[in-house]
């Protein structure tokens, strides 16, 4: 196994703030890595499906000078509550409210990766004036083909999986949909991070029955038409969740969308390449 980076033990160990707020009856768990409401833009980063805040540990310190920075967990996900029922609507509040507990101004930007990304395009759809930028992460419109593709499969609900210790549940940590990562310990660190104890043993830090209690308003096509903010999309070169022929849709729908493919990348696109990532982040940012 190769030696670890320093950049990644600078970024894992900067300090971080963890807080709560009531969202709908629930509580939204969110966490800053920059101090008050200084006058600096917002910087908020939205985590994929059954993901959590701290699959951002190793990109989001990197922007905590220049920006008001945070992430948060959506609710059946990470520290946040489980719900009865889940919808967009909902999520699209919860993004919100972080923004405004945090006292982020307009010219906030929201990033947001794979399933966070489609809850961000309501958030930005609903609360137009709210956000000056949204960047997603392999997430957006697809192609009427590719949907159609994906329709055809079949999702499987697994039983809810316990481990006796937490070590065995970091090893049968895979990244959904499954795909090969080279930087192992980018895996191994979010894995640690995946599971809680309850009575019964280690669990996963997500609501197994998320999916069948979800519920998506609105149409996302519509949604993204609607929204006035700058949009940028970043996608993996080889990503099978959101393909080349879905990213130039996006930008046939949307011809301001600033379109960026990140080299010998999957899905999973910042553990595959974290720094370009950050290097190609950093520059839509930035304008």
């Amino acid at each position: 196994m190769s030696e670890i980076p320093q950049w990644f033990w600078d970024s894992v160990e900067t300090p971080t703030e963890s807080a709560s707020l009531e969202i709908a009856d629930c509580d939204v768990n969110y966490r800053k890595w920059s101090e008050g409401a200084d006058g600096k833009p917002g910087l908020l980063f939205v985590h994929g499906h059954n993901a959590h805040s701290h699959w951002w540990d190793f990109i989001a310190p990197k922007f905590k000078d220049q920006f008001q920075t945070a992430a948060l967990d959506l609710t059946g996900m990470g520290d946040s509550d489980h719900r009865d029922a889940y919808s967009n609507d909902v999520y699209a509040e919860e993004i919100v409210g972080v923004a405004d507990a945090l006292n982020m101004p307009k010219n906030t930007i929201v990033v947001a990766h794979s399933f966070g990304g489609l809850m961000a395009i309501r958030a930005l759809a609903k609360y137009p004036e709210r956000f000056k930028h949204l960047v997603l992460v392999d997430s957006g419109v697809r192609h009427p083909d590719d949907v159609e593709e994906r329709e055809t499969q079949i999702e499987r609900l697994q039983p809810r999986k316990v481990y006796p210790t937490k070590e065995i549940g970091q090893s049968r940590f895979r990244l959904q949909p499954p795909q090969l990562c080279e930087n192992q310990y980018l895996v191994d660190y979010i894995a640690r991070e995946s599971l809680e104890y309850d009575d019964d043993g280690w669990i996963w830090k997500f609501d197994e029955e998320l999916n069948s209690r979800m519920t998506m308003n609105g149409d996302l096509k519509d949604d993204l038409l609607s929204i006035n903010a700058a949009i940028t999309l970043i996608y993996g070169e080889f990503s099978e969740s959101f393909k080349v022929r879905s990213a130039n849709y996006m930008q046939e729908l949307v011809p301001s969308l600033t379109l960026i493919e990140i080299a010998n990348a999957q899905h999973h696109l910042f553990l595959d390449q974290p720094l370009d990532f950050i290097e190609q982040l950093s520059k839509v940012i930035d304008k």
